[in-house]
């Protein structure tokens, strides 16, 4: 590999960790960038990864992991600092970057959004002004478009408990159809832009899974994956959302899932995209094959071999 291709990751975990991976595999050095000085921080290190404090709404931080860089991957967890952390590191990478690539992760219901639409979160706001942001900066950027997460807790912990309590997966989708996609795929199409910048500088690629499901035929998924019977229970918005409090979320996030909750109602999630199988040459996984893989969460299993 060439001496130039330091990759830079913020934070510790999420999808960045997964890229992680891919990239170590592939002998593509990697720094990461996290906020504070922890076990994590120090696992990372024990990997082969470098590791800086910093923050991604703070210039000089952000300048200062950029030193020596040539590649760049920008996320964040769901945060009203969005925006403010994709201007910053657009900002900083133009004064003192040296960027070949800046592979954004961004939200696949941007591609539905207008400059005035008006049913969106606030974080999906952020991430159509972010993307503005990346493409006013003239910096050389990759938009990376995921739809809904099958990682999330709408379709693991939350899915979980309902199938252990009463065989069901509980949530106000109505008729709505989805095609969620997992971490795991998202993070190939990221470390491939990452390890071949050229290809890829001013595409946008929309990912989804294989196909788009309603909550029946998703339910009927998990059955043969897990090999018991598994229904889908349509709960009342209203009464799903009431719910949301109980699970200490801040407000931003909260917000945020109860909007994708009712864009689901509303089939805003209807959608399917090849971008998985064109940037990386395999399709994206399965709903049946990313819970047959986790069997042991979703039946309540602990397991003695680790």
């Amino acid at each position: 590999m060439a001496a130039n291709n330091l990759v830079l990751i913020p934070g510790a975990g999420g999808v960045g960790r997964t890229v992680f991976e891919q990239l170590r595999a592939q002998d593509v050095p990697v720094r990461f960038m996290v906020r504070r000085e922890d076990e994590r921080a120090a696992e990372l290190r024990a990997l082969g990864a470098e590791v800086v404090i910093g923050d991604l709404t703070r210039p000089e931080t952000v300048a200062a992991a950029l030193h020596g860089v040539t590649r760049m991957y920008f996320a964040m967890r769901v945060s009203a600092d969005h925006l403010l952390a994709a201007t910053v590191v657009a900002s900083a990478a133009r004064a003192y970057g040296k960027l070949e690539v800046l592979a954004d992760l961004s939200q696949m219901t941007v591609s539905q959004m207008t400059a005035t639409s008006t049913e969106e979160s606030h974080q999906q706001r952020l991430h159509w002004l972010a993307e503005q942001v990346f493409d006013w900066s003239g910096l050389p950027v990759v938009h990376i478009r995921p739809t809904a997460f099958l990682d999330t807790p709408l379709f693991t912990t939350m899915a979980a408990r309902s199938i252990q309590e009463n065989g069901t997966i509980a949530l106000p989708f109505g008729t709505g159809r989805t095609s969620p996609i997992a971490v795991d795929d998202v993070a190939r199409v990221i470390a491939t832009v990452l390890r071949d910048p050229a290809p890829h500088i001013g595409q946008v690629y929309e990912l989804t899974g294989p196909r788009s499901v309603d909550m029946t035929e998703l339910a009927a998924e998990f059955s043969r994956a897990l090999g018991r019977p598994v229904t889908y229970t349509d709960v009342p918005p209203q009464t799903w959302q009431a719910q949301l409090p109980k699970l200490g979320m801040p407000p931003h996030l909260e917000q945020h899932v109860a909007t994708m909750a009712r864009l689901h109602r509303a089939n805003r999630y209807d959608r399917t995209a090849d971008g998985v199988e064109r940037v990386t040459g395999t399709p994206a996984q399965s709903i049946e094959a990313f819970v047959a893989a986790r069997r042991d969460l979703y039946l309540g299993r602990t397991t003695s071999n680790g």
